[in-house]
């Protein structure tokens, strides 16, 4: 039935193409043709990315094209390229493709708001990309299979198959290239699932905000009753999928979401959560999603079959991808209303950002394209001194337009549905990393519970003298002490030149957007 799909059009000339497989049937393929691919014992898929076990941006290219040059935000993010080498790594990956015993194509839609959605087609290889596929893009109904017709973006995997450096602007291996005017992303030289996942989200990126739409790399929440929604921005760490997993309310997504005319929607079908370290204690949610129909990737299972979540011997960065209905409070259709709040989640290893403060809408918009956050160095080697990141806009590796666009329409969308902005600190408190302690997730779950009750909007607020905004300095159930950072720290004059420094920090980062921000935005700044 599913057989000899035909792909003629792209130069695939294969007999066996199979579509759409459901996770039964892929499962079947995965343990017959894939070298190391098995069935953990809660019933989720093990497989393996092999050498590459994380994205590539150092590799990833957009086609220079007059029609959206003067759109994209050129440079260490967005690396051009020219044309003509793009279709040599597409004519490489097809050749490549056409010796394989059997093609996967996957047909699905980026985007819940049927208005405003991406049909998307993926060609690969192996079966394990096209359910990893599968429980990240938006699933057909079987009439809206049939009526897919031509896809808006295609995703042709050929990362098995090595890129040739020798290809003008290619100088690695591995080739993540895309072409807006084509509508195509081109994958050679890494098997990692995440580059398709991205890839849609980037195409996302550049589409949005040419509609006057904000695409946001963010988790978002509902209110059971009213449908309104809350955001939550943050980089890697800061608590942004384990702090959507909100018992209390329901689940639109985990990672990319949309603010369009209507409300929110989320980009995709299913949540690409961290794996590492994982327990039914700490993240119940996630954890019992990982069953039958979900993806392990690069995990150790034991002898019995049991994943070892604390073994990172094959990679860091473990992960399980799983449709978004295997999370029991997801809303489905993960669409919702206006957000009543924006949290800005920032993990401060210096100790230097109160637990929560408020944000004015040029505030939210200088901390929006800073989207700090501090890593902790690797105390192994000694170091005690944390690091400060700046990704912009919280998502800084899948912009396509400059960070500046995203701001204003963030700050744009804010005012007209007047939501507050919110900065939360999910680091350390009472000193930096080495000193201090981390704040502990249950007050970062009260703030978030009083943020949504309305609690916060009201409660009293003291300005900070270096950073400018309100600090929130009573919360229910949390002790004020903790509220004003200084008063946690012993020596209260370390604190002042850890604030300075951070504050030195900041400024540095925003000289390189200086130019594209407005004199309020500029004025934003803390005072270093």
């Amino acid at each position: 039935m599913h057989n000899g799909f035909n792909l003629s059009e792209y130069g695939l000339t294969v007999a066996e193409v199979h579509r759409n497989l459901p996770p039964s049937s892929l499962y079947e393929h995965a343990i017959r043709y894939e070298k190391d691919a098995s069935i953990a014992e809660s019933g989720a898929l093990v497989a393996y990315s092999g050498a590459k076990t994380g994205r590539s941006p150092k590799d990833k290219r957009v086609v220079k094209h007059p029609d959206s040059e003067a759109n994209v935000w050129w440079g260490s993010v967005n690396i051009p390229l020219e044309h003509h080498s793009f279709e040599i790594n597409r004519e490489r990956a097809i050749d490549y493709l056409n010796t394989r015993p059997r093609l996967y194509c996957f047909d699905g839609f980026a985007g819940w708001d049927p208005k405003y959605r991406i049909k998307v087609r993926v060609i690969c290889s192996r079966p394990y990309h096209a359910l990893f596929m599968h429980t990240m893009l938006i699933r057909p109904t079987k009439q809206e299979l049939a009526d897919f017709g031509k896809p808006d973006f295609l995703i042709c995997n050929a990362g098995e198959f090595p890129a040739n450096r020798l290809t003008a602007g290619v100088d690695s291996k591995t080739s993540v290239c895309l072409s807006i005017e084509d509508q195509e992303l081109i994958i050679l030289g890494t098997e990692y699932a995440g580059e398709m996942k991205k890839g849609v989200f980037t195409v996302a990126n550049y589409f949005a905000p040419k509609r006057g739409l904000l695409s946001m790399h963010c988790s978002a929440t509902a209110d059971h009753e009213s449908g309104r929604s809350s955001l939550l921005f943050g980089l890697s760490g800061t608590g942004k999928t384990t702090l959507s997993a909100d018992p209390k309310r329901d689940l639109i997504g985990d990672d990319e979401h949309v603010w369009s005319d209507d409300g929110v929607f989320n980009i995709e079908g299913g949540c690409y959560a961290k794996a590492i370290n994982l327990s039914p204690e700490n993240e119940p949610d996630i954890f019992q999603a990982l069953h039958f129909g979900a993806v392990l990737e690069n995990v150790v299972l034991e002898d019995n079959h049991v994943v070892d979540f604390t073994d990172t011997s094959i990679t860091e960065n473990t992960r399980g991808a799983y449709p978004i209905e295997f999370i029991k409070n997801a809303r489905i259709p993960c669409m919702a209303g206006h957000p009543t709040d924006v949290i800005f989640l920032t993990c401060d290893a210096f100790g230097v950002l109160p637990p929560v403060s408020a944000l004015t809408p040029s505030q939210a918009m200088y901390h929006f394209i800073s989207g700090y956050t501090a890593k902790v160095a690797g105390t192994e080697m000694g170091v005690k001194e944390p690091s400060a990141t700046f990704s912009p806009c919280f998502g800084g590796p899948f912009l396509v337009w400059h960070p500046s666009k995203y701001a204003e329409l963030l700050a744009e969308k804010m005012k007209k549905h007047q939501a507050n902005v919110w900065l939360v600190n999910t680091g350390w408190s009472g000193g930096g990393y080495g000193v201090g302690k981390r704040i502990k997730l249950a007050h970062t779950r009260g703030i978030i519970d009083a943020v949504h009750s309305g609690q916060l909007a009201r409660a009293k607020r003291q300005q900070h003298p270096v950073f400018g905004f309100e600090a929130v300095v009573e919360c229910p159930n949390i002790a004020k002490e903790i509220l004003w950072p200084r008063d946690t720290w012993s020596d209260q004059a370390a604190y002042d030149s850890a604030a300075q420094k951070l504050a030195g920090l900041f400024v540095e980062n925003f000289k390189k957007y200086e130019a594209g921000a407005s004199a309020e935005v500029r004025a934003a700044a803390p005072k270093a």
